[in-house]
């Protein structure tokens, strides 16, 4: 078991975490949420031993292991493949690797002979005549190819890489496991993988994400960060999130009576005790949330920005239409012969085997790029707003966030602007802050709101979700849910994607996979499934 007792972090002035007092208990995985600069990943560093809390103790029950998912890629570059996994259990590798040394002395001793055995010994005490197996089912498992086992990490890509770092950090179970944000660069089949791993694993988990999917789907416990707290409730993140809701729902509506609203929030428990026969981890979860009481349940302080889209006028019959597009990046054919007839309420996730295919897309519908050959057309009702991936070149200018938005408006009231930015959670002198200084969270909120002003019928987003929170995804998430004209996106959230697309167009190595149904629809079907597994046929899959 870990425990933390009466932890506190601060930096000057500033208190990151005070009167910290939680446990985490064997068999059951916590996900750590909290707001952009809240501390999560800080966190993870103490409970690593990374950082030291100001105050306070971490207690790791005696003999336990704790493993960590590296951040560094380039750490193990002079190391193979193998050796690399196998290092996440640091012990048995010192002890293999002293093994090797002794065994390869050309004047063996006897007391090279004691020695080794004492380490064969030590060996089968960690399970280490199994490590090389253990391994090489973690690494493919993972989708890292049995050729690839003993090559150099230095020789890898660099999703590549952070699959064996994720392979390193569960190698050989160790009994607690720190996870911060797993599921980048994982594809599909990974992730499906790491769920079911999780879903599975019997020790003590800790993991950072903002998938919310992932997070459903491998969670029994939820460790909210909030004013410098952390408190634990029981459940997944979507019981948390509902949970919440009602209790702050509760908190406002004074006028009615109390007693009815403990009947209401009691129904919503053992409403969702029922529904968790679906999950991995129902026979636990349900159990737990069996032990709930209502005092269990508290509102959250979370601010949610206001995300609404809303069209100027709608759009006409025709749309966009795009005939044998080809475009080669960096002597890469990224586009080959591509063609897409959109229609009129198409909200469309756009799936590759690298990022820079949909970019490159995306970027030529907005006139940044030139195609190589092929035409393009959009509708003469078609106004079009785009959320770039990188949007550095956006803030520049030495402008006040108040400044910046209202060069998108044509309201010349500035109560408007201002009123507007503080649904978009720039209150007061969070508003007067140069662009400049805005974190990468601040900035998506800034570029939302250009598009919101923008009042275009036709919205298309590359990777939006990256450095939001969760509460900033989860309204972007509604507020294209409601936009009723057209939608063209690409996101790695699993949750954003199967909610907001009702068509996916996948552009593999060897064509086009284009089916209207959700993303749920779409990976749970054989028929295309086998279809993917022809048309990738030695080529990386798709990364959400």
């Amino acid at each position: 078991m870990l425990s933390v007792n009466n932890l506190k972090l601060s930096f000057g002035k500033r208190v990151l975490f005070k009167d910290v007092n939680i446990k985490f208990r064997p068999g059951n995985c916590y996900g750590l949420i909290g707001a952009n600069g809240s501390g999560k990943s800080t966190f993870i560093k103490i409970l690593a031993g990374e950082i030291e809390q100001s105050d306070g103790e971490v207690i790791v029950d005696p003999g336990e292991r704790i493993a960590v998912l590296k951040q560094d890629q380039f750490a193990f570059d002079e190391f193979d493949v193998m050796d690399t996994v196998i290092m996440g259990h640091k012990e048995l590798y010192d002890v293999l690797r002293e093994r090797d040394e002794i065994y390869t002395k050309e004047d063996f001793t006897d007391e090279d002979g004691m020695r080794a055995s004492e380490l064969e010994e030590l060996v089968e005490k960690f399970n280490g005549y199994e490590a090389e197996t253990e391994a090489a089912i973690l690494l493919s498992g993972l989708g890292i190819s049995e050729e690839l086992h003993r090559k150099k990490m230095k020789d890898l890509e660099g999703g590549e890489k952070v699959k064996v770092l994720l392979a390193q950090a569960i190698f050989g179970s160790p009994d607690i496991l720190l996870l911060d944000e797993p599921t980048n660069h994982l594809d599909l089949e990974s992730m499906k993988w790491l769920e079911n791993y999780l879903a599975d694993f019997n020790n003590t988990v800790i993991v950072v994400s903002h998938d919310r999917h992932f997070l459903n789907n491998v969670c029994t416990h939820i460790a909210d960060i909030d004013y410098s707290k952390i408190e634990i409730y029981v459940g997944n993140y979507a019981f948390w999130l509902q949970a919440s809701e009602l209790a702050m729902q509760q908190k406002r509506d004074e006028n009615k009576k109390v007693e009815d609203k403990r009947k209401e929030l009691q129904a919503f428990v053992e409403r969702f005790s029922s529904n968790a026969s679906k999950a991995r981890q129902a026979t636990s979860r349900k159990k737990l949330l069996e032990k709930l009481t209502l005092e269990d349940i508290k509102p959250s302080s979370r601010k949610y920005p206001f995300i609404e889209f809303k069209p100027l006028r709608e759009t006409g019959k025709v749309i966009l239409e795009i005939e044998n597009l080809n475009k080669t990046v960096d002597g890469e054919h990224v586009l080959r012969d591509f063609n897409l007839l959109l229609n009129k309420d198409d909200k469309i996730a756009f799936l590759s085997y690298s990022h820079i295919v949909q970019t490159t897309l995306f970027k030529i519908l907005m006139g940044e790029l030139k195609p190589d050959s092929g035409t393009f057309r959009w509708g003469e009702t078609i106004t079009t707003s785009y959320f770039p991936k990188e949007n550095s070149s956006y803030f520049e200018d030495d402008k006040s966030v108040l400044q910046w938005i209202k060069q998108f408006t044509t309201n010349p009231d500035e109560a408007y602007a201002r009123g507007f930015l503080g649904r978009m959670l720039f209150t007061g002198e969070e508003s007067l802050k140069s662009v400049k200084v805005l974190s990468g969270g601040e900035r998506v909120r800034c570029m939302l709101s250009r598009m919101m002003l923008s009042g275009a019928n036709a919205l298309i987003f590359d990777e939006p979700t990256n450095h939001l929170d969760l509460e900033g995804i989860t309204s972007l998430n509604n507020g294209l849910i409601k936009f009723p004209e057209v939608v063209l996106f690409t996101s790695h959230d699993y949750e954003f994607v199967n909610t907001i697309a009702n068509r996916i167009v996948e552009i593999t190595p060897d064509g086009v996979i284009d089916r209207r149904m959700t993303f749920e629809e779409y990976t749970e079907n054989e028929e295309i499934q086998k279809l993917r597994d022809k048309m990738y046929h030695g080529h990386n899959r798709l990364v959400l």
